[in-house]
Parts: structure tokens; sequence; C-alpha cells
């Protein structure tokens, strides 16, 4: 019975899985976004937001714990410097999977999963764009008189 096993296996041995995962979240944390399948994206979601949530306070403690999971110097620092920064006030929901339709080779579900406040097009900077108009007023009202 798998009562209570919630975790996905992705058809791989735990030392596969685990290197993987740890794999995928230093490139997420490197790239802010990568293309993968959908069930990889779900298991790193998970994997991933317990260690960003780690990296909120800034703790020897905290960085060996995640270092212990990563094994990678460089994604340490982009966690706990940049990412940190931007993630500081947010309360959980630090990830975004958008599917993107099925692989041509083999029909997988495939998806990117990017940290969200690093995406430019849904920021509330990008949505404020200064309005135009198509037509100038002044056009129009030198041809009136």
């Amino acid at each position: 019975m798998r009562h209570r096993k919630k975790n996905n296996h992705l058809s791989r041995t735990a030392a596969h899985r685990k290197a993987m995962l740890a794999n995928m979240t230093c490139s997420l944390i490197e790239h802010k976004r990568i293309f993968t399948t959908l069930p990889k994206a779900k298991a790193l979601r998970r994997y991933a937001e317990t260690l960003i949530t780690r990296c909120k306070e800034d703790t020897t403690h905290n960085r060996r714990v995640v270092f212990s999971y990563l094994q990678n110097k460089e994604a340490i620092k982009e966690l706990f410097g940049p990412v940190a920064a931007k993630i500081g006030d947010r309360p959980g929901g630090y990830t975004r999977i958008v599917r993107t339709g099925f692989r041509r080779g083999d029909g997988a579900e495939t998806a990117f999963i990017e940290l969200v406040d690093f995406n430019e097009h849904y920021t509330k900077e990008a949505t404020k764009k200064k309005r135009t108009r198509r037509g100038r007023k002044s056009s129009g009202a030198e041809t009136a008189e």
C-alpha cells in the first residue's frame, strides 16, 4: 500500500532522484527559469521552495543546511544574495509552473518552472506602461482651423 507516500519517484533510485533535484535546483537558481517535463517540475517545486524558505534568514546554520542539499557554492551565493532580497517579504509560492504542451519525440507533457519575482512580464513595474495615444491632438486641432 502507498499510504502517506506523496513524493513522485520519477522512475529513479533515491540517490539518482536526489542528485537530479539538486542539479535542477542549482540550474533554477542560476538561470531563474528552466524547461523540463511536468512531473519533474512539480517535484522540483516541492524541493526548491523549502530551500528558498531557508534563505530568508541568512545564518551560518541555514547556509550549511542548504549547502548539504545543493553542494554548489555559487548557487548558495546567488540564493542568499539577490534571490533572498527579492523574496524576503513573500510568504511562499516562490515558483511558477507554466505548461508548454507536449514533447514531439515521446509525447511527454512539458513545462517551464521559474522564480516568480524574476519574471519581468508579470511584475508590477512592467504592467504600469505609459499610455500613449495613436493620434496627436495638436494635428487634429490644426486641421479643424
